[in-house]
């Protein structure tokens, strides 16, 4: 393969080459007739296949009909790697069939702030999660042969003036929060692509950040596959081309012309240009033999649409959140006289708006199956309108009229989906005020209800809740997920879901209120590592319900967890077992959270972090260990001076249970790791001296030295107020004091000894 690309590449003229390293109209790769280098298909995902007739090509509707899954903000409540895998393998087989050679996905970018309009199509708060289940996706899809494209790399977080805004972060916390996903997913699961996002990095577009697409992603994580741009995020082909990126998308008459002038100029060396032709070439050589012969006719075929949609209706089942239950009004008996309200019922909200728009094979309502499980006899009232037309009292009376009737009300409310989607971001986090009022007129009039939730990411409820005795968080579910949401509600499938990200009390709550979205083109992340539960649970701040849960129809106990200890340094393991047993009386799935607190004294980390989870389904009665082992990255945090993950000495919290305040078994380890210290420089602080073993050793003698020939000077060194006060001065102030005469020189040359000291 090596030898035929570089031979490509040999016959190639730079207009060529140029013209490879960009599309060839929207969703194509560009074809070199003479030279036999075909073209081949991207297209959006990344729940389900966007796949587009020719003549459809620009817009967004219109797509051939394919499986729509869950979009990652059910996907991720199901804490299922296994389970994503599977949809993913799915999601290959469609590709297959529908002509796709590159499926666009998944998204695993942070949800910091619950205002993202594109937060549906993300899986967490937590880059643990997001980006082992994006590894997990990223294995099922390319294990049909069909490439994905991990992304947006990196700290796409608001679509708010999304071109150009500049996500301003230390690199501390772009490390731990914003590039650990992708991290893990680049390591695990190998991409054959990584999209490029449209936001600049501190000031330098993703497209352009030579940091961020080659000295990370290619030397430091070894990825060995081609960078994409998101559709139009480049700026200056010749400059992103120098940084790492391969392929420019959508087609561009500019980038071709850009970088031909920018070789001949000399301001491009035209080995950059050869790497990404050659990555390129690389990626269609790869996925070349999976394109349909011409004049295929384009479609699922009936088996698969009939088992990727149980498949659909499962995963769907598996990801809606039971948040509260209250008297254990649910499940539902069928022998209940039940009213349905609420519009959703009968028209679901099933997917997010924008690019991942999937037009569904089939699609289940939860009106439909409702009375398939209990019966004709279950009435409905739509409540509301998903576009806000009406009469809106008239249609709250209506729904009260048939909730008086009724023992049991069930009511469908959420977002309409230009309340969210690609391309801006939300107000506010508040369901529509009409659906609110009608919930309080049936709430009044019946006080058995259920609320069905319908969002692409997080709502209000602790304004609303008190009227629901349970609340079903269903987030966008897929076309499977109207039976999945009656067989949850009557008990034929038992909730499992968990959250991935904390749902607060208001949105003032949460770590970016006062800068989200950034003005100016500047979104500062000033919160840091305290993102999501993080900020959350660090500031002690109430939060309606909490990262990691959800309710079950039976209950779990955990007992007897057991931690130890192998290897060192690099290669240290921490190993921890707990039982987990069912106690209830039907089958369930627990969702088991292993975390970790790591006090630090260099620097200010989170109370505690997920490290570990499991899905693990349990019969009644039933028992079993789970087991995690931890590593060194498991306990370190992003060191600011060393510019490496670091461990600190000392005793780590080991905490297991089903949320990240509900901990159930606690335990700790004594880490023992022969890290060496930041090293001193002219202006390190007297208090860096002082920790400093090497430092703190100089510092004394040169204390004593000082005295003896200055004891005026030196008193300001043996009085311990005045060296705390002075703590934070650099020495190299101290030196220039009268008295002092600790010259460039002669601080360089202790300097180096301290650090040789050590």
């Amino acid at each position: 393969m090596a030898n035929d690309v570089d031979a490509l590449i040999s016959q190639l003229t730079l207009e060529e080459k140029a013209a490879l390293v960009t599309g060839d109209g929207f969703w194509h790769t560009r074809a070199i007739e003479r030279l036999g280098i075909p073209s081949i298909v991207l297209s959006d995902g990344p729940h389900g296949v966007r796949r587009q007739p020719a003549n459809q090509e620009n817009g967004i509707g219109g797509s051939y009909p394919a499986t729509c899954f869950p979009p990652a903000v059910g996907l991720g409540s199901t804490w299922d790697a296994e389970l994503v895998e599977r949809v993913g393998e799915a999601l290959g087989d469609e590709s297959n069939a529908l002509d796709v050679q590159v499926l666009l996905g998944p998204g695993i970018n942070i949800k910091r702030s619950p205002l993202c309009g594109r937060n549906f199509e993300y899986f967490s708060e937590d880059p643990l999660i997001a980006g082992s289940l994006g590894a997990a996706l990223i294995r099922g899809i390319q294990s049909k042969g069909v490439g994905t494209s991990l992304k947006h790399y990196a700290a796409n977080s608001q679509e708010t003036d999304r071109f150009r805004v500049s996500a301003d972060m230390d690199e501390r916390t772009a490390r731990e929060i914003y590039l650990a996903g992708f991290e893990r997913a680049v390591k695990e699961a190998s991409p054959a692509t990584l999209m490029a996002a449209y936001n600049r990095l501190n000031g330098v577009y993703a497209t352009e950040d030579h940091w961020l697409l080659t000295d990370v992603l290619r030397e430091e994580w070894g990825f060995d596959g081609l960078v994409v741009s998101d559709w139009g995020a480049v700026n200056d082909r010749d400059a992103a081309v120098a940084a790492g990126l391969d392929l420019e998308m959508p087609e561009s008459e500019a980038g071709p012309t850009a970088i031909v002038a920018a070789v001949r100029g000399g301001s491009l060396d035209e080995a950059a240009l050869d790497a990404a032709v050659r990555n390129v070439l690389r990626l269609v050589l790869d996925h070349a033999h999976l394109k349909a012969d011409a004049g295929r006719a384009l479609a699922v075929p009936d088996d698969l649409v009939e088992a990727h949609h149980d498949l659909a209706r499962e995963v769907a089942s598996r990801a809606a959140v039971l948040l509260k239950n209250d008297g254990e009004i649910l499940p539902l008996s069928t022998e209940a006289s039940i009213a349905v309200v609420g519009e959703f019922a009968r028209n679901p909200r099933y997917q997010g708006a924008g690019s991942s728009q999937i037009v569904p094979t089939r699609l289940d309502d939860a009106l439909t199956q409702i009375r398939q499980i209990a019966g004709s006899g279950v009435t409905f009232a739509p409540g509301f309108t998903l576009d806000g037309s009406g009469d809106a009292a008239a249609l709250r009376s209506e729904a009260v009229a048939v909730a008086t009737a009724a023992q049991v009300v069930v009511v469908f409310l959420g977002l309409p989906s230009v309340a969210e989607s690609e391309g801006y971001d939300r107000e506010n986090i508040d369901l529509p005020v009409d659906q609110i009022a009608l919930l309080a007129e049936v709430a009044q009039a019946n006080p058995n209800v259920v609320v069905v939730l319908s969002n692409g990411s997080a709502v209000r409820v602790s304004d609303w809740q008190a009227g629901a005795r349970a609340v079903l968080e269903g987030w966008l579910l897929g076309q499977g997920g109207g039976r999945a949401t009656a067989d949850i509600l009557f008990g034929i499938a038992n909730p499992s879901g968990r959250l991935t990200e904390t749902i607060p009390e208001k949105l003032e709550d949460n770590s970016a209120f006062l800068v989200y979205p950034g003005r100016d083109g500047h979104l500062p992340y000033g919160d840091g590592v305290f993102v999501g539960y993080r900020w959350y649970d660090a500031r002690e701040l109430p939060v309606s319900y909490p990262f990691g849960h959800g309710l079950s129809y039976t209950t779990f106990q955990y007992s007897g967890l057991s931690l130890s200890m192998t290897g060192e340094d690099a290669d240290l393991a921490v190993h921890a077992s707990v039982t987990v047993t069912n106690t209830g009386t039907v089958a369930g799935r627990e969702i088991v959270q292993l975390y970790v607190s790591a006090p630090s004294a260099e620097v200010r980390r989170p109370l505690n972090e997920l490290r570990g989870f499991r899905a693990v389904p349990l019969e009644p009665g039933e028992s079993r260990e789970v087991s995690f082992t931890l590593g060194f990255r498991d306990f370190a945090y992003f060191h600011p001076t060393l510019k490496r993950w670091y461990v600190e000495n000392g005793s780590v919290d080991i905490l297991v249970g089903a949320s990240s305040r509900d901990i159930r078994e606690r335990g700790s380890v004594e880490l023992r790791v022969n890290e060496p210290v930041a090293p001193l420089d002219r202006q390190s602080t007297v208090a860096e001296w002082m920790k400093h073993p090497g430092g703190q050793q100089v510092l004394q003698g040169l204390i004593k030295q000082a005295a003896a020939q200055n004891p005026e000077a030196a008193m300001m060194f043996q009085d311990q107020e005045l060296i705390t006060m002075m703590g934070s001065m650099p020495l190299r102030r101290i030196g220039r004091f009268p008295g002092i005469g600790l010259d460039d020189q002669a601080l360089d040359a202790i300097v180096a000894q301290a650090n040789a000291a050590v």
